[in-house]
């Protein structure tokens, strides 16, 4: 009975140390942003929750909630974030075309590696079957020439007729 207690208690005492941990974090940035209004970008964005505005010279609160700042806050092209001299917008431009090369090279050497696996053991299958095939030929002229060979032997000593123990078998 306490192992279960203490099964269901660990975990809820966890969420809620997490939770306070967030709520605790996500005032605290907000002010620690607004106080380096009228600074530098470089002073404002060397706190990585903060978003510098060139229009307005002001430092605000990356807005988590939403993905992309709102251009009521600051507009793409004049907000900055993680580097000074690259605009929010050339940044989300670079990343996604970035993204999209590493996606169609994924896709052209899965293609490339597919491709090429299939040829390769669609080759590898008829060089077998080629080579399966040369065995048997040699095989069966083998025994035809020691057939032809053990009655050339039967003719010469007479043997040439039915076996005599065929009856018994």
């Amino acid at each position: 009975m306490m192992m279960m207690d203490l099964r269901i208690s660990l975990p809820a005492l966890l969420l809620v140390l997490g939770l306070a941990t967030v709520f605790a974090q996500s005032d605290a940035p907000a002010t620690a942003c607004e106080k380096k209004n009228g600074t530098s970008c470089e002073e404002c964005l060397k706190n990585v929750s903060c978003l510098w505005c060139i229009q307005t010279k002001s430092c605000v609160t990356y807005p988590v909630k939403t993905i992309l700042p709102p251009y009521s806050l600051c507009p793409l092209n004049e907000a900055r974030w993680g580097l000074c001299w690259m605009n929010f917008q050339t940044l989300i431009i670079t990343l996604a075309v970035l993204g999209g090369i590493i996606i169609i090279a994924f896709f052209v050497c899965l293609f490339c590696c597919c491709k090429c696996e299939n040829f390769g053991s669609s080759s590898f299958d008829n060089k077998m079957q080629r080579q399966t095939d040369k065995t048997k030929t040699k095989q069966a002229e083998r025994r035809s020439e020691m057939k032809e060979r053990h009655d050339e032997i039967r003719k010469k000593y007479g043997l040439g007729g039915q076996n005599p123990y065929s009856k018994f078998a």
